[in-house]
């Protein structure tokens, strides 16, 4: 007897929208990190250092874009920091890392710009706050001498609103409008339109002294997950400007991650965020880097980017020996990211492998198959023998107390027979 289907629609396989922007372009020397358009979403940091300390953050700048970072913001603030960005340039150059830099200016960017014009060419983009660039009179004049200098050294420039540092002009400005309504918006709503009114009309009066539309990135951030979803959403429709994505004091650990990756990655599936930054506070001994690492899994996580081979690993259970694999995945993922500073320029493609490290016999061999490389160990009970996958097939089975040095071999062996041609 033959049996009958329901009638039904396949389920959408879900993929993020596409982007509406325009493109700008962050340059140094002949690295040009392209941003908005079609290209790729960027992954950006910041330093916590003194940039007077020029050694110092010369290295972290090394280690953030060793991690992945495409572009990196520095604190310049004073005259001595002004004063120390082209020797931390010339030092990246150096060690051959050219990474674009971003000056990050607040209250005297108008000033330090003038009067160091190698700290305004060594720099690659500029970040303005509309907030911090003068009050009354001196407003205008003194973003115009920022926007001037942009345009003199052809950098481009990210206009950043932070609900922290708002024009308090402006939202005073729009509450008295709110008020004359007949049905008055709630502060929060007028808060969010002040955000979106300074970002925008900052951007058309920076193309008003001079400087290329396509040469601006907006940002609006604030540190609630609703909020900054609610304020991209309205600024993506009101413009084609790239735009930068970040959570402000997103927090210390799981919080500062968990809120940043909620987020970020509604408004990048939606098509919105053409760089990011994961504002995270540091926790105590803990890398700047962090904050890269997550960055970039969030965009991997949603295939958006491939940065370093993702490795699957089961969450254990009382089936699985749990010390065993859990070191084996630590391990793994250690290697892999140790590795790609140097993989990612020998071994083209390397970063979109997938490895699988797996607990037991339930899901062990079936991950292990789905991946490119994957072992499925003994769980508890289960006789002593772990048997390895490599493209769908059974390879070989490790037995014995190296298994996780046999292992790497094995993964390094893969990456030099799959990806070592591939120039």
């Amino acid at each position: 007897m033959q049996s009958t289907l329901p009638v039904i629609e396949p389920i959408p396989i879900a993929s993020p929208t596409v982007k509406h922007t325009r493109q700008a372009s962050v340059v140094w020397g002949s690295r040009i990190v392209t941003v908005g358009g079609d290209a790729p979403v960027r992954v950006q940091s910041m330093t916590n250092t003194d940039t007077v300390d020029a050694v110092g953050t010369a290295i972290q700048i090394k280690e953030l874009a060793n991690a992945g970072s495409e572009m990196v913001r520095i604190t310049v603030n004073t005259p001595e920091a002004a004063a120390q960005v082209p020797y931390i340039r010339e030092q990246l150059d150096r060690m051959g890392i050219d990474v674009p830099l971003i000056g990050d200016f607040h209250y005297n960017g108008h000033r330090l710009l003038t009067d160091f014009p190698d700290c305004a060419q060594a720099l690659s983009k500029y970040r303005i706050n509309p907030g911090n660039v003068g009050k009354g009179d001196k407003k205008d004049k003194q973003f115009g001498q920022m926007i001037e200098a942009a345009v003199r050294w052809n950098k481009a420039v990210r206009i950043g609103v932070n609900w922290g540092s708002l024009d308090q002009d402006l939202l005073a400005h729009l509450m008295d409008e709110n008020s004359k309504r007949s049905t008055p918006w709630d502060v929060k709503s007028v808060m969010f339109e002040a955000l979106v009114s300074s970002a925008i009309d900052s951007a058309k009066q920076a193309e008003s002294f001079g400087l290329n539309g396509n040469q601006i990135i907006l940002s609006c951030k604030v540190s609630g997950v609703q909020d900054l979803i609610s304020v991209y959403r309205g600024l993506a429709k009101r413009c084609d400007y790239a735009l930068h994505l970040g959570l402000t004091e997103a927090g210390m650990g799981t919080k500062g991650t968990v809120a940043s990756a909620s987020a970020l990655s509604v408004l990048l599936q939606e098509g919105i965020g053409d760089t990011i930054r994961v504002s995270l506070t540091p926790q105590p001994n803990e890398s700047r880097t962090q904050e890269v690492v997550i960055a970039s899994e969030i965009l991997q996580s949603l295939g958006l980017r491939s940065f370093v081979p993702s490795v699957t690993a089961c969450p254990g259970c009382g089936r699985t020996t749990s010390t065993t694999f859990q070191s084996l995945t630590q391990q793994i993922d250690d290697f892999l990211r140790a590795q790609m500073p140097v993989w990612k320029d020998k071994y083209a493609g390397v970063e979109k492998m997938k490895v699988a490290v797996m607990g037991c016999i339930v899901n062990g061999p079936g991950e292990s198959k789905h991946a490119d490389i994957g072992i499925s160990l003994p769980g508890t009970g289960e006789a002593p023998a772990a048997p390895v996958y490599i493209n769908g097939e059974k390879s070989v089975t490790l037995r014995g107390d190296n298994i996780a040095q046999e292992f790497q071999t094995i993964v390094q062996n893969y990456i030099d027979n799959r990806y070592g041609n591939k120039q």
